[in-house]
């Protein structure tokens, strides 16, 4: 239905995007629920799971000044092509016995490259006014893609980890495949000098004007803690579904894909209604979501669990497409899409390597998971309307 508000021209280069990028999210999602339980396979201590996250979000944050000065400097397809050749890399070095964790760090470094031109792109494929709209189909794609990537990885890493790898590895040459369907589009915002140090500063530049932009700041500010704490939180339903409801790895996943099935509900219904002028309106929904998580100490049936994760994702889904788009709308204004996403991902993945490296720290101290739970609920909620309290001028 939505695709009928795309002319045939961007339909031809959307299309193969929305496709390749679904098959390179859903091998990443796989391939972390493969990781855990070749984790566990080798013995490895309990919380080397949760350092997983951090081992893959460091390249992020380490490559930050340059994929998005490369995004901008070359054809974004191009880009993605070889970006993703990288995560096949990681994926295979995993099936050849490298270290769990060194092996997800390298696809990590493909899909820190790969993060910009996935999404810049759309500002060059699409107007303004059809943003929020493509921001809701990738969304809602990659939800989808990480709903099928936790049923599949989980239960194929149930059954072999090593036979799951050998898929997942096969999704990442397949999205290769229709990488080489995006059409080459004029370099946008290109850069003068490719030297590291230009780059460096060139980020730095693009890091304070997005900061110093009043709506660039409120969105850089809800993602960051939004892809911080929903990192975490999908680690931590893992654990607590084990604690509360004895659920193992793949019965865990399937809980994990209700918030992502939520996701998906909360993006299409935010992509329906709110429009890129409004985005800043949908702030609330970030603080009810916290008050959400904390009620999952008190959950002892896994139906009644579902429809709370359900409520989790929707709300998630809701405040966070919007506030994306009006990011990657500043971004392209200000700087060129590809530094805006740059220094968004930075930002974001700063975010969740503070929030599960605390998550890491607590579970090794033996923290429990009802107390773990209630700090990253408070957390969400309290951080939430503070933002909500600071920005409502604007709003």
């Amino acid at each position: 239905m939505l695709l009928k508000h795309f002319n045939f021209k961007v339909s031809k280069g959307f299309i193969p995007l929305l496709i390749a990028q679904f098959l390179s999210a859903l091998a990443d999602n796989a391939l972390l629920f493969a990781a855990i339980a070749l984790l566990a396979q080798i013995n490895s201590p309990h919380w080397h799971q949760p350092l997983l996250l951090q081992f893959f979000v460091i390249s992020y944050i380490i490559l930050a000044p340059f994929v998005g000065g490369i995004a901008d400097a070359y054809p974004k397809g191009r880009v993605m092509f070889y970006s993703n050749a990288i995560k096949f890399i990681g994926s295979l070095s995993m099936l050849l016995g490298m270290q769990p964790l060194y092996a997800y760090a390298i696809v990590g470094v493909g899909a820190a490259a790969y993060s910009p031109a996935k999404y810049g792109i759309l500002t060059e494929l699409l107007p303004p006014k059809e943003l929020v709209m493509a921001n809701g189909w990738m969304e809602g794609s990659t939800v989808f893609a990480i709903i099928l990537g936790s049923i599949i990885g989980g239960a194929l890493a149930q059954f072999d980890p090593l036979v799951a790898i050998i898929i997942i590895t096969g999704l990442y040459l397949l999205a290769a495949i229709f990488n080489r369907y995006i059409p080459a589009l004029p370099v946008d915002h290109k850069l003068p000098k490719k030297n590291p140090l230009y780059m460096i500063k060139d980020f730095w530049h693009a890091f304070k004007v997005l900061w110093k932009d009043p709506e660039g700041q409120l969105s850089l500010a809800v993602t960051t803690l939004f892809w911080g704490a929903g990192a975490s939180l999908r680690l931590i339903v893992i654990a607590w579904a084990g604690y509360a409801l004895q659920f193992n790895l793949e019965e865990s996943t399937r809980l994990t894909a209700m918030v992502a099935f939520g996701i998906a509900i909360g993006s299409v219904i935010a992509a329906r209604y709110i429009s890129l002028k409004d985005s800043v309106k949908v702030l609330p929904a970030g603080i009810l979501m916290g008050g959400f998580v904390m009620t999952m100490t008190v959950i002892h049936d896994w139906q009644i669990a579902a429809l709370i994760f359900l409520f989790i994702g929707a709300l998630c889904g809701f405040f966070i497409v919007p506030l994306n788009a009006l990011l990657q709308h500043r971004g392209h204004i200000l700087i060129g899409a590809g530094h805006s996403i740059a220094v968004q991902n930075f930002n974001e993945n700063i975010g969740i390597l503070l929030l599960s490296g605390t998550y890491t720290w607590m579970v090794r101290e033996e923290f429990s998971i009802n107390t773990i739970i209630i700090i990253l609920g408070l957390f969400v909620s309290v951080t939430m309307l503070a933002i909500y309290k600071h920005y409502k001028k604007i709003i």
